[in-house]
């Protein structure tokens, strides 16, 4: 039986995953809030734009955690909570909300789910192409 170990996600591993993001942020002009978790859903990082709005510092943390929870992108999960969805009393059920809105996602290293992030403050498409964007600097 072979053990493979994963490097964890690291605070530098944070950090880049912030200012990537916020750089395709700043190109579009979109004042968003960037929220970093590790793989227990721990803080590892979070940045707000002073400009953004104040609500985006709590979207963007629970897309992260909806990202990590379900190990998916929230893009992905939209339609999952609808009224017909097999998910739709899933964003109610439980003690920590979840988000289904686009811009969160896994950060998976070597196969493995090691954290999430998620922004928040632009459109959901903004939000979710620079949480994608930045994961290309991991």
């Amino acid at each position: 039986m072979s053990t493979t170990t994963v490097t964890p996600l690291t605070a530098a591993d944070a950090e880049t995953l912030v200012h990537a993001a916020r750089r395709a942020a700043d190109a579009a002009g979109v004042p968003v809030s960037i929220t970093v978790l590790d793989a227990g859903g721990h803080l590892l990082a979070f940045r707000r734009d002073e400009r953004a709005v104040l609500i985006s510092g709590e979207t963007s943390t629970a897309k992260a955690r909806t990202a990590l929870q379900l190990n998916a992108p929230t893009a992905d999960l939209v339609d999952l909570v609808k009224p017909d969805g097999p998910f739709h009393s899933l964003p109610t059920a439980l003690n920590t909300p979840l988000l289904f809105i686009a811009g969160g996602v896994p950060i998976h290293r070597d196969g493995q789910l090691v954290g999430a992030l998620g922004l928040g403050g632009g459109a959901p498409e903004q939000d979710d192409a620079f949480a994608r964007t930045a994961l290309q600097a991991l």
